[in-house]
């Protein structure tokens, strides 16, 4: 197998695991606040920017920088415990 191959594999699979994410968020199977939302975009825009920079598309490299940043924050804010004020209630 070719590496033109492999990335262009790579830029479907990423393809699928946004769009996937999309669907399944839009036909509210999985939530916006759902790691495996979050996961599958995190996924996504890695296979994509591997892709976006073998061709040297860079304002669609950036875009999927952004996009993989964003996801991962969100993640992080999603496994990270939320703090009290100290009152019960």
């Amino acid at each position: 197998m070719t590496e033109k191959t492999i990335v262009d594999i790579t830029g479907w699979a990423g393809s699928v695991c946004v769009l996937a994410a999309y669907g399944l968020l839009s036909i509210h199977k999985i939530s916006a606040h759902s790691w495996l939302y979050q996961f599958l975009n995190i996924i996504g825009s890695i296979c994509l920017i591997i892709n976006t920079l073998f061709y040297s598309a860079y304002p669609s490299t950036f875009v999927n920088i952004i996009w993989l940043l964003i996801a991962i924050f969100a993640l992080i804010s999603i496994f990270r415990p939320t703090k009290t004020n100290g009152k019960s209630s």
